[in-house]
């Protein structure tokens, strides 16, 4: 029988908070982390209510985990971009070039909340990209684009450990293939934007990335590998991201919308990507 360790990871995380924590989840003891975690020892998973009341009113991050796991039990790492990986949605940020960016947002959120077809939501989002001259996707790449908090830190960890990196997203080829390069990722897909004449023509080509489509990199990527789904970590925010999560043994949702959070293994809401190091030690 598996020995459990509680991991709550934060901005602030007190003393109070944490013997709480201890005394909520029948715990032994209290380590602090090499990465700032802190590991309540021996804790009870039944007390998973109780911890989650607790560490939402203290704003914190948590998880119960198997003593031992480490980064390295995972062969495959797949990541969602926009979001996730980085700090933006770049559809929006091209979007604000052509004056439509709170339109386009608009559309962008509740595809993300599960509350409109994603694909459709695609289509009418970059069909009010159209005109634009092609030149504002480097501005986006070069003006917007930030990594998010421990991305990199996260990425070096998988590589020296021998686990393969793939970044899926319903977003673009022209940003997806550039982290790709600069990251080190093993592979990466997305959408292709059709340029016409130096302009946006308003659409997309290619097979869709989607949220089946996500999903079907994931187990494509996992067979040739010859994984087991517990040996798949996935990594996202929204609703489209639900199907590839299907396809792995753990799945963490990462500042990411409720209907997300509800299904995934674990939810980052306060920390970065450095609180999958937090829960997985390299």
């Amino acid at each position: 029988m598996s020995t459990f360790d509680l991991v709550v990871q934060g901005s602030r995380v007190g003393a109070p908070d944490l013997e709480a924590l201890r005394s909520l989840s029948r715990a032994s003891a209290v380590e602090r982390g090499s990465g700032g975690e802190f590991r309540i020892l021996g804790a009870d998973p039944a007390a998973r209510a109780n911890v989650a009341e607790r560490c939402a009113t203290a704003r914190l991050d948590w998880g119960f985990v198997a003593r031992g796991s480490r980064l390295a039990d995972f062969g495959l790492l797949a990541l969602d971009m926009d979001s996730t990986l980085i700090t933006v949605e770049c559809i929006d940020e091209i979007a604000d070039f052509a004056g439509r960016k709170a339109e386009v947002s608009a559309i962008t959120a509740a595809a993300m909340r599960g509350e409109i077809d994603w694909a459709q939501s695609l289509h009418r989002r970059v069909a009010a990209l159209v005109g634009l001259e092609a030149g504002v996707l480097d501005r986006v790449y070069r003006e917007r684009l930030e990594l998010t908090a421990g991305a990199r830190e996260l990425l070096d960890a998988a590589h020296r450990c021998g686990t393969r990196t793939l970044l899926v997203s319903g977003g673009f080829t022209c940003f997806t293939d550039l982290l790709r390069d600069r990251l080190g990722i093993g592979e990466a897909h997305a959408n292709v934007l059709v340029v016409e004449d130096g302009r946006l023509a308003g659409r997309v080509s290619g097979p869709l990335v989607d949220a089946a489509g996500k999903a079907r990199h994931v187990a494509r990527l996992r067979r040739s590998l010859g994984l087991p789904k517990e040996r798949v970590l996935v990594i996202g925010d929204g609703a489209n991201d639900l199907a590839m999560m299907e396809e792995a043994g753990t799945s963490i949702a990462f500042h990411a919308k409720p209907i997300v959070r509800d299904r995934a293994t674990f939810a980052l809401s306060h920390v970065g990507l450095e609180g999958v190091l937090g829960l997985f030690p390299a």
